[in-house]
């Protein structure tokens, strides 16, 4: 309760803004992109075209592979998101310093330096749900991969033992469902951005974090590449 009365109500206010709009971008991103096909609902559908072909290989290296790929890209932002956690706990030892400098910023609001301290722990807080997102992602990879290891061999699915399509449908969900978790991860990065305009003033982290849906939103659901990848591809007569 004494926190509450110490933080300005311009910052709760801001602050509750914020989550609301991440939350609830992150609900509409997946909830409306069923419905008109986001960028990662196209994406879930090659990773059945790739499954469904993972069936047809044997072996299955090519396979492997692609999955180690996948998996580097979340395991390089969850030992990023550990470096900045730590940076952001060094700089709470330096904080006076760091409220001197934003103070010599002519359009940024001076603050105490609780409230400063405060903020710097909710960029830790962002960085850590990040941290967990990508670590989770890396272990559903591996998941993928014991999958496609288990899969039948083409000849038991062309004999009719095993269900080709349940299999690929099976796999198929698995990397849809690790793509899922390192978008979540990598949108945490997008809003700690916006979180960084806090330290202006609050009005600033509400038309950052407007920003940002704004980008996100362009990127998922008007992207060039997300036409690209609606279009039908026809095999040739």
């Amino acid at each position: 309760m004494k926190l509450l009365s110490i933080i300005p109500w311009a910052d709760w206010l801001a602050l509750v803004c914020f989550f609301a709009l991440w939350t609830g971008y992150a609900w509409f991103a997946r909830v409306w992109g069923r419905k008109k096909g986001s960028l990662i609902q196209t994406t879930n559908r090659y990773r059945g075209y790739w499954m469904t072909q993972a069936t047809s290989r044997d072996p299955r290296m090519l396979d492997g592979v692609i999955t180690q790929t996948l998996s580097t890209t979340p395991a390089f932002f969850s030992s990023t998101s550990i470096l900045v956690i730590g940076g952001l706990f060094a700089l709470l030892g330096t904080t006076d310093k760091a409220t001197e400098l934003m103070s010599e910023i002519p359009f940024a609001q001076t603050t105490t330096l609780i409230v400063f301290e405060f903020k710097i722990l909710v960029m830790v807080a962002i960085f850590v749900y990040a941290f967990f997102r990508f670590s989770w992602c890396m272990r559903q990879y591996t998941f993928v991969a014991l999958v496609i290891g288990a899969m039948p061999s083409p000849e038991d699915f062309d004999a009719g033992k095993f269900d080709r399509d349940h299999y690929a449908r099976r796999a198929a969900a698995m990397v849809g469902a690790a793509a899922e978790t390192f978008n979540d991860g990598l949108r945490a990065y997008y809003f700690s951005f916006a979180a960084l305009a806090w330290f202006i003033s609050p009005l600033s982290l509400v038309l950052a974090t407007l920003a940002v849906v704004a980008i996100l939103y362009m990127r998922e659901f008007r992207s060039e590449v997300l036409h690209i990848l609606k279009e039908d591809v026809t095999p040739l007569p």
